[in-house]
């Protein structure tokens, strides 16, 4: 996937949880969770492009990690609203399939990148290297 094609879906994936956290009741409860999910949300989009900006390889892996675990953890809070019934459970099930989606791609060009990193160091190209992954994405 093209990092446009990906900014412009996790940028999707945030305004959905920030129309999902509106949803979400005013109890303690409920205004607990929706900040912590309109935080982690709207998070993965964000460092996903501070990734796409990385001046380094081992800044771009480091943010990609972040987005990896900030969708992760928007998958919890998700899963916390079908548990805790705060909202009926077919509103929230397509949502959850997407930050797993977003893990599944992070954590494999995690692995690239970690990967090619190694193989840089090796040959000592780091810059075209670097290109190469993001355009990956």
């Amino acid at each position: 996937m093209k990092s446009d094609a990906l900014k412009d879906r996790t940028k999707k994936f945030a305004l959905r949880i920030i129309k999902l956290v509106g949803a979400l009741p005013k109890t303690t409860s409920g205004r607990a969770v929706a900040n912590q999910l309109v935080r982690s949300g709207t998070s993965v989009g964000a460092n996903y492009r501070a990734a796409c900006r990385a001046r380094s390889r081992a800044e771009f892996i480091a943010r990609i990690g972040t987005v990896e675990e900030e969708a992760d953890e928007t998958a919890f809070w998700l899963e916390l609203i079908i548990d805790g019934k705060l909202l009926p459970e077919p509103r929230i099930r397509s949502l959850l399939d997407e930050p797993n989606e977003i893990i599944a791609i992070m954590a494999s060009s995690y692995i690239s990148a970690a990967r090619n990193a190694k193989n840089v160091r090796a040959n000592g190209n780091q810059c075209s290297e670097i290109s190469n992954q993001k355009s990956r994405l």
